[in-house]
């Protein structure tokens, strides 16, 4: 096996200014295009043929033979104001790399450049497909679209990273089994007849049958679920009226159920109109419900996991492999696990004594000495795959 650091370093400066550049210029889901025709040079620029898909992203082969191994990379940004204060902050205003996908997506350019370097002097040994996706952070996300235009096809097992601002950079999280949740978006409208605060019995009181479902949507679905599978439904927008003493006659509520099982989550989908339902039913209200399905847990299978960690070890040692909790958050990542193996690892991004960020935050600053280290990780779990190395 070759060292991957020895190859990653020729790269390491022009990856940084890559990154900048695109987290300087984010684009949202769908919208990827410079992002696109930005990767889509680079790759032609060193010799590699990427094949552009309908829409937005792309994905390029690297390397002869039978596919050893997808990698997968999410391209889009968030419609989140960036707080960073950077020379390189996003001049989109309204939109930010806040969640990480700008490190994601250089790192899986770095990785096709040190790949191709490696099948030039002959050191590869096999074939590798390396997937830039759009749309990950729509539900229930780009990764279908990738899957619905064959890009999937003979691939045999597939990796992917997530930045985590709570590991340090040069380590990597990882587990086996489920390592993020199933994520749902749960729209509520409710309608009735309004009126003045002084008469609620002539009213159908709306801001008190939110508040109701607010409050004991949650409480009912967790014990109706199986509490292992921690349920969670939690509310990010609720609207209603314009004056202290009237009661609307419109009101509008939003937010998420995730959940960590499969099962309990299509459980928990089919119940949570019943629920609604039941608990908006004593105020009279008329209520519309969309519930749109997101994204199932990934599920990290063992031998990928262990490819991973195997790959961490060799290049950045012993201790660099922690065990990461399963996280609440959505991935889309999680239809590609459900077609062919695969496992998605943690990318420490925190500074070592440095501040600890959130993702979806304006402020998140992820330290760039991580690129390397992703790049190293995943290209030498390419490798390892091509060379039939794997000790997962």
């Amino acid at each position: 096996m070759p060292r991957i650091g020895v190859w990653t370093a020729p790269f390491v400066d022009g990856l940084r200014q890559f990154r900048r550049d695109l987290h300087q210029h984010p684009e949202l889901s769908h919208k990827e295009f410079r992002t696109t025709a930005n990767l889509i040079a680079r790759l032609r620029a060193a010799g590699l043929e990427p094949v552009p898909l309908e829409g937005t992203g792309l994905y390029v082969d690297i390397g002869e033979g039978p596919l050893a191994i997808g990698l997968r990379a999410d391209i889009d940004a968030l419609p989140i104001m960036e707080e960073t204060g950077l020379e390189y902050a996003s001049v989109n205003k309204g939109i930010s790399h806040a969640c990480g996908h700008d490190i994601h997506t250089t790192v899986m350019l770095g990785v096709a450049l040190v790949l191709c370097k490696l099948e030039m002097e002959g050191e590869l040994g096999g074939r590798v497909r390396v997937i830039f996706q759009p749309a990950e952070e729509t539900m229930p996300g780009g990764a279908l679209a990738v899957i619905e235009q064959g890009v999937l096809v003979d691939v045999p097992r597939i990796l992917a990273l997530h930045c985590d601002p709570r590991v340090d950079v040069g380590q990597v999280g990882t587990r086996i089994g489920a390592i993020t949740s199933a994520s749902d978006t749960i729209r509520i409208e409710l309608s009735g007849r309004g009126g003045h605060t002084s008469r609620p019995h002539l009213t159908e009181d709306l801001v008190f049958a939110l508040a109701e479902i607010a409050v004991n949507v949650p409480a009912v679905l967790s014990r109706r679920i199986d509490v292992r599978s921690a349920v969670s439904v939690v509310w990010g927008q609720i609207r209603a009226g314009a004056a202290p003493n009237a009661i609307p006659a419109h009101g509008f509520m939003a937010g998420t159920m995730r959940c960590l099982d499969g099962e309990a989550w299509h459980a928990a989908g089919e119940l949570l109109d019943e629920v609604v339902t039941q608990v908006a039913a004593p105020f009279g209200v008329e209520v519309k419900l969309e519930h749109i399905r997101g994204v199932p847990p990934v599920i990290n299978t063992e031998r990928e996991t262990g490819l991973i960690e195997a790959a961490a070890r060799l290049e950045l040692g012993p201790g660099s492999v922690i065990l990461t909790p399963q996280s609440m958050g959505g991935e889309d990542f999680a239809w590609m696990t459900q077609e062919v193996p695969g496992a998605m690892m943690r990318l420490g991004t925190r500074t070592r004594g440095g501040e600890t960020f959130d993702l979806h935050r304006g402020d998140y600053a992820p330290d760039e000495h991580a690129i390397g280290v992703g790049v190293r990780v995943m290209a030498a779990a390419a490798v390892m795959a091509c060379r039939g190395k794997d000790q997962g």
